[in-house]
Order: C-alpha cells, then sequence, then structure tokens
C-alpha cells in the first residue's frame, strides 16, 4: 500500500493511520461504491451483525469485559457494530463502528487519553450504532435487496421500526420467547402503582405463533457437506433455528433438532458436525486404609 502511494516507507502510511487527526468518512464512500461494484443488486443482502476482537490494555478504545463470540465468554474485546454487502458468496464491509461500553462513555479522561474523538464518545447501544450507519448508504447507491440482522439486533423494536420507515425489506431473528402482540393494540394507563402505561392485550409468544403459519423447506447453496437447507419445523420445536441442514450444531448451544426432541447436553452433533472427541476420565490414585490424603506431586520421570 505504501508503494502504491508513492511513500518513502510504510512507517508513514502506519503513522497516518494510526492518527485520530484525519476524517475517514470520504474512505468510506470510496469502499462503499466499490462494495457495491462487485456485489450490489436486488440479490445482493446487507448484513447487520457485531463481532469481538479479543484485546486487553487499559488505554485500548472501547476494551471492556463482555461476550465475546470468538471465544464463546465473557472476556476482555471490542464490539465494533458492521454492515456488510454479501451476494454470490462474496461479503464486502461497508460499515464499522466501534461500540464504547458504558464504563467509557462515563469517563471522558479515559477516552481522550486513548486518542478518541469527542464527537463519538457518546453513550450508544448497538441497536443506535446501527440504525445511523445505515442512514448514509443510500446517499452512496449502494444497492442491496434485503437486510439481514441476527436475534440480537432483530429483538430491537427501533431497529425493525427504522427499517420499515425506509421502505426496506428485512429479515431478522428472534428469540422463542419473544412476545407477539396483535396489529391493533393500544397503550393503555396502568392501574395501581405502575406509572409506564401498558397494553390492552396479553402477549403471545413467537413459539406459538410462528407454528401455525405455513412452512416450507428453503435451500440457499451448497455446502462442503451437501445443501445447506432449513427442514420444516416439527411439531413443538421452536422456530428459531440458525444450524444448517437438519439440526443444530452442537457449538451454538444445547437445543431442539429437527425431529422436535430436546437435545439432551452441549454435545448433542447434528448429522453435518463430527462428533466431539471424548478423552478417558483420569483415574484416580487408591489409598490404603490408614494411609494420609495429601496432595500428590509427579517427577518428570513418572509422566515419563
Amino acid at each position: 500500500m505504501a508503494a502504491c502511494l508513492e511513500l518513502g516507507g510504510h512507517n508513514q502510511l502506519q503513522h497516518s493511520i494510526a492518527s485520530p487527526a484525519w476524517d475517514d468518512a470520504p474512505l468510506w464512500q470510496v469502499l462503499a461504491k466499490q462494495a457495491n461494484r462487485l456485489v450490489g443488486g436486488l440479490r445482493a443482502a446487507l448484513v447487520i451483525d457485531d463481532t469481538a476482537l479479543p484485546k486487553k490494555g487499559m488505554l485500548s478504545v472501547g476494551v471492556a469485559r463482555q461476550y465475546c463470540g470468538q471465544l464463546g465468554k465473557r472476556a476482555n474485546c471490542q464490539a465494533p457494530v458492521s454492515l456488510t454487502l454479501a451476494g454470490a458468496e462474496v461479503p464486502a464491509p461497508v460499515g464499522l463502528r466501534l461500540f464504547l461500553p458504558e464504563e467509557w462513555t462515563r469517563d471522558p479522561e479515559r477516552c481522550a487519553a486513548a486518542g478518541g474523538p469527542e464527537a463519538r464518545t457518546v453513550a450508544r447501544s448497538k441497536g443506535e450504532i446501527a440504525p445511523a450507519e445505515l442512514g448514509w448508504l443510500p446517499a452512496a447507491q449502494v444497492r442491496f435487496g434485503i437486510v439481514l440482522a441476527d436475534a440480537g439486533y432483530g429483538a430491537s423494536a427501533a431497529i425493525r421500526q427504522g427499517l420499515s420507515e425506509r421502505g426496506l425489506a428485512w429479515a431478522v431473528g428472534i428469540s422463542r420467547n419473544q412476545k407477539i402482540y396483535n396489529a391493533e393494540f393500544q397503550l393503555v394507563p396502568p392501574g395501581g402503582r405502575k406509572r409506564r402505561p401498558v397494553p390492552d392485550q396479553k402477549p403471545r409468544e413467537a413459539e406459538a405463533v410462528l407454528a401455525n403459519l405455513p412452512w416450507r423447506r428453503v435451500t440457499w447453496r451448497q455446502g462442503t457437506k451437501g445443501p445447506l437447507a432449513l427442514p420444516p419445523p416439527a411439531s413443538g420445536s421452536p422456530m428459531a433455528r440458525s444450524g444448517p441442514t437438519t439440526g443444530i450444531c452442537r457449538a451454538t448451544s444445547s437445543g431442539w433438532l429437527a425431529s422436535g426432541t430436546r437435545a439432551v447436553s452441549a454435545n448433542t452433533a447434528c448429522p453435518t458436525c463430527r462428533p466431539a472427541p471424548r478423552s478417558a476420565p483420569w483415574p484416580r490414585p487408591s489409598r490404603r486404609a490408614g494411609s494420609a490424603s495429601g496432595r500428590i506431586t509427579s517427577s518428570s520421570r513418572n509422566w515419563a
């Protein structure tokens, strides 16, 4: 990159990128146009997601103890919200904005020491960052046919309403215990000591509502082990499934299989997964009657 820009060395490029003094908006405009030229169109999809980056350091901006998808647990990481234009099995990033946890936004001095711009050090949730990043894409003439998001964003009513107000077609994930109301519901004054208005009808869970809809099998592309498809949901099984082919991968969590039976543990494998290797249990050392129960140490000769 330094050679293409006719710079004397890569250090000049590194210092330019690391400096917070320049505005990256023109660069994102160029990137969006190039992504639209490569994969843009009515058959393309805009994917809203966030990717956790494991990282440590008190002065690394945005680093906090939060859920990290790469590690599958809470850990010190950064969590940028991303917009990706995907088409013909090729993804191209068109937006990326770092999420700042509350412990950062309530400490302006820490943000300034990390080099964060003052305009970006405001408290915003991931559900607020995504629509804000989505707003400038029409000006960049980025073309896509549908907006996709997982349940982390699909559970937000503000995101769903914002996509509908923009006239965009969208398909988002929801949890099976998502509360659903009819379109004609109204908020009425609460009774008793409650101050917030409440709906005038009882909610229903998404699992019960979606079970009565007409479902059909959908196959979207070929994978390394056959067609990737979602089978018709079995009777009594939840509709929120994200695993390929006929079940939920054990890498996600213990859940429901396509047959409608619940997986007994997180190690239950779907037909597309390899069984988890099981190591033999470590044998317990036998103790004779009357012997002391102390800590047993082993030397390198014993291990050999």
